[in-house]
């Protein structure tokens, strides 16, 4: 078992006092374990399904989707993937909103197993502490790659960035195209759905909220 770093600790600790943790129960198998029953699974739910195991199209299909749940699209669930990350401290005294934007992801929904697809805004303002950019995309496609509903991953890249950065300055919208919605159900192939979580002055101080989401809406 991989230890887990001091940030992942922290977070992990945040999401579970807040009760927004990922409903998980812990199993203690390797992840090459893990990847062997998935395959063993699936090639039963394959066979039920009356595909062909033996064509050479499908022969490999049960280990890929494995090693894709394992290693992948789920990583996420497993904390010893959890971004490595940088803060420094704030020597510039820079007190004005941090925005980045559009930032890429792809989760799938924990109800159907089928793709979400969006981007995120996420904003904070600097005190002690500042993270390096690349580090806030990396924390909402580490979250992304769970089994999620939309509101709860919005909420968990939110206490992370105020875990780590020690603040509750900061604010989270996310946009998203649900495919339960897409391509099942009602298939409506045009709509989607916005969640914001706003903490601190993002939620307390209307200017500073209307320039946030000024920059989401835009």
């Amino acid at each position: 078992m991989t230890a887990l770093s001091d940030a992942a600790i922290r977070v992990r600790s945040a999401l579970e006092a807040r009760g927004l943790e990922t409903p998980m129960k812990g199993n203690n198998l390797t992840l090459d374990e893990k990847q062997s029953r998935i395959t063993g699974l699936m090639t039963e739910m394959m066979d039920v399904l009356g595909l062909d195991l033996e064509d050479d199209s499908l022969a490999e299909t049960p280990q890929r989707i494995a090693k894709m749940y394992v290693r992948e699209i789920f990583s996420g669930l497993d904390y010893s993937y959890f971004p490595k990350i940088t803060l420094i401290d704030n020597k510039m005294k820079v007190d004005e909103m941090v925005q980045v934007r559009d930032i890429t992801l792809t989760s799938t929904c924990e109800h159907h197993f089928v793709t979400i697809d969006g981007t995120a805004t996420v904003a904070y303002i600097p005190r002690g502490k500042v993270i390096g950019l690349s580090k806030i995309n990396r924390i909402v496609q580490f979250f992304a790659r769970r089994p999620q509903v939309q509101e709860r991953l919005n909420q968990q890249v939110l206490v992370a960035l105020q875990t780590l950065l020690e603040s509750d300055d900061v604010a989270v919208s996310i946009t998203a195209t649900h495919y339960c919605v897409k391509a099942r159900g009602v298939m409506d192939a045009t709509s989607s759905t916005t969640t914001t979580s706003l903490g601190g002055i993002f939620k307390s101080r209307p200017e500073t909220r209307q320039e946030f989401l000024g920059g989401v809406v835009r």
